[in-house]
């Protein structure tokens, strides 16, 4: 049995037809569904171009094939192409096909009211994705209610629901009383982004803080982050800000940081190959910050607590999951961020018990941990949709 999933991800195709991903979704992650299904067919935008840069990633492969939905960037870019995307993704399944929805993309809103049986991998929020402050586009409102809607329906009616957190979404968008429901990270850390232990010293001076997220969005909070890196500076602390990540808020962000005198001070090292070009900026730093306005389970954060580093995050979405009570604050809060940091950089015992801490829960999120409840749920996906189909073709 083959297996369709959807994804809001963007990917580009060369003239060859070989798929390319700069960050996500690179071939080794489908290989988690190949697991139990004989093909995967993903059903994605794809932009056409001529040459991928070197550091970008094979999306296809063996077994792994794309659906390519016409490239498209915003609403206005969607509705020009309307018919034709829709049309797309709701061709894309062939009889005896699995279905199975990741988020609440345009992708999922298409296939989630034919009457089939299908999963739904739940990994994100879209209320807090469009929630005041936390992005800029003039239809915020109405996509607030719009993709939070959906999403809630998509829930109610799957086969299978899982959840990226273990409490979070799952009162927000409930799955069905008769689904099977269950919950893992779509995080697989590889053996090799696990340190063996914390170091025990971090820097007193020229502090490093380092955070990770897409700049194409404003609910990853860094202005926030930015303005709580100067009333460090103003108390006194001597650090830096490393931000990785790319998009269309950088030039502001910096704008931000120049206006505030930090363009020392915050350095923005842009988009880097995931591993361990990325490992090695981790391993450099004395703490890492997660200032988002919302997030599912974040996979930055869990990066960096398998290198055994402190951590402190806002006190959104799935993120009180993953660390204590005492290393969180409140999000759009500059100078409770500001006060988290400095409370935690001056203190060098709790940093490492903070690390060590962390690298023990990160642990729970290797492959040979998460990969059965994985599994677990694509073979009911896979069971309810051949039983579905021996009765609608009589077979």
């Amino acid at each position: 049995m083959d297996v369709v999933i959807t994804v809001g991800h963007r990917f580009n195709q060369t003239p060859d037809g070989s798929v390319w991903t700069q960050t996500m979704f690179a071939y080794p992650f489908w290989g988690r569904y190949l697991e139990v299904f004989d093909r995967v067919r993903v059903v994605a935008r794809v932009e056409s171009v001529h040459d991928q840069p070197a550091d970008w990633i094979r999306a296809d492969g063996i077994d792994v094939s794309f659906v390519p939905v016409p490239y498209y960037v915003g609403p206005w870019e969607y509705l020009k192409q309307s018919h034709t995307v829709r049309a797309t993704i709701r061709n894309a399944p062939r009889p005896g096909d699995a279905i199975i929805l990741r988020g609440s993309s345009t992708m999922a809103s298409y296939l989630w009211q034919i009457n089939y049986p299908y999963g739904i991998e739940v990994v994100g929020d879209p209320y807090d994705v469009f929630a005041p402050g936390a992005n800029k586009h003039p239809l915020r409102p109405i996509f607030r209610w719009m993709f939070s809607r959906h999403l809630k329906a998509i829930c109610s009616r799957a086969c299978a629901t899982a959840y990226v957190t273990e409490k979070y979404l799952q009162r927000r968008y409930p799955p069905s009383p008769r689904s099977f429901t269950t919950n893992y990270s779509s995080v697989e850390l590889p053996p090799e982004a696990f340190v063996s232990h914390v170091r025990q010293g971090f820097c007193e001076n020229d502090i490093i803080l380092v955070s990770i997220g897409s700049l194409a969005q404003p609910y990853k909070g860094f202005d926030i982050l930015i303005q709580a890196v100067a009333l460090c500076v103003e108390n006194g602390l001597d650090l830096k800000l490393i931000l990785i990540g790319d998009g269309y808020y950088r030039s502001s962000l910096e704008a931000l940081r120049d206006q505030l005198g930090l363009k020392q001070r915050v350095i923005f090292r842009g988009q880097l190959p995931a591993g361990e070009r990325v490992r090695s900026e981790l391993d450099s730093a004395d703490l890492f910050v997660l200032p988002s306005f919302t997030e599912g389970l974040p996979r930055v954060m869990i990066e960096a607590m398998a290198r055994g580093l402190p951590c402190i995050g806002s006190s959104v979405g799935g993120i009180p999951e993953l660390l204590s009570a005492e290393d969180l604050f409140p999000s759009r809060d500059p100078k409770a961020l500001a006060d988290k940091v400095a409370e935690v950089v001056r203190d060098r015992k709790r940093m490492v018990e903070m690390a060590e801490r962390n690298l023990r829960k990160a642990r729970n999120y290797s492959d040979a941990v998460l990969s059965a409840k994985r599994k677990e749920f694509y073979e009911y996906v896979r069971c309810r949709t051949e039983e579905w189909c021996r009765k609608k073709y009589q077979v």
